[in-house]
């Protein structure tokens, strides 16, 4: 096994460039895995690893031990390891996939996210999307990476269970799609709990500060999360929850 302990190293400077440049992922096609939960979740998908990642010293978890013979495998220092990884604490195991191309989307379900910018926020809503059962979330050139590693850790697998749809144009998808778009405005006068969510839907969720463009706005239905308490907005991830659950709680007991 191929051992690497220099930064200047020509391999790990590239592996450097995937965990960190978007343009280097989409060139390459490939997304760094952090940890046997994602790894496992791209196999369970029926994705092959390009090259497994080691901290330099660490135990082989034994679920891998035939991935290693017909895997092509490194190990790294432990400095190295933990300037690569997304957490302070690293796995001490990583991987390299190729980056799914989304199969024919389903339209049944589906999310459109415009110009989220925090990871963490786009793994969540794509996790909880993944949850609800969404079929296809269609994300704006605007999104930050849904295959960076601090998104793929927010999704928790989830990028491997949806079909996305990167850099598009949400405002064709919208008056493209049969069903309505459905999107929360605050001061609409429709609640999210008085919405017929029982047939094919589509929800369109905008940047944390900014909220949807108008021009999304305006080729979607809006309506309002009833919020008792003093506060004027939830965020995005919870938002999302809150609405793709709903369609779950409609489609098990009925509009009640």
């Amino acid at each position: 096994m191929k051992a690497i302990r220099s930064r200047d190293n020509p391999e790990y400077r590239f592996l450097r460039s995937l965990a960190e440049d978007a343009r280097a992922r989409r060139e390459a096609g490939l997304a760094l895995l952090d940890g046997w939960h994602l790894i496992e979740a791209a196999l369970t998908a029926g994705l092959r690893l390009e090259k497994l990642i080691l901290a330099e010293g660490a135990a082989l978890p034994p679920m891998l031990g035939e991935l290693v013979q017909s895997t092509p495998a490194l190990t790294l220092s432990e400095a190295l390891m933990r300037a690569l990884a997304p957490v302070k604490t690293p796995t001490g195991l990583m991987a390299l996939v190729r980056i799914p191309k989304p199969a024919a989307a389903g339209r049944e379900f589906v999310i459109l996210l415009e110009d989220i910018q925090d990871p963490g926020n786009l793994g969540a809503v794509l996790r909880a999307a993944a949850a609800a059962g969404v079929q296809t979330a269609y994300l704006s050139k605007g999104c930050t990476d849904a295959w960076s590693p601090k998104t793929l850790r927010g999704g928790q697998g989830a990028q491997f269970q949806l079909a996305i749809v990167e850099s598009a144009d949400l405002a064709q998808i919208a008056a493209q799609l049969p069903q309505a778009v459905h999107a929360a405005v605050l001061g609409a006068r429709t609640s999210l709990y008085e919405l017929d969510l029982t047939g094919p839907v589509a929800f369109a969720f905008g940047n944390e500060g900014a909220g949807l463009s108008r021009q999304l706005q305006a080729g979607c239905r809006a309506f309002v999360i009833p919020m008792p308490g003093r506060v004027e907005s939830l965020n995005v991830a919870a938002a999302a929850a809150v609405c793709l659950f709903e369609r779950v709680r409609q489609n098990s007991c009925g509009r009640q």
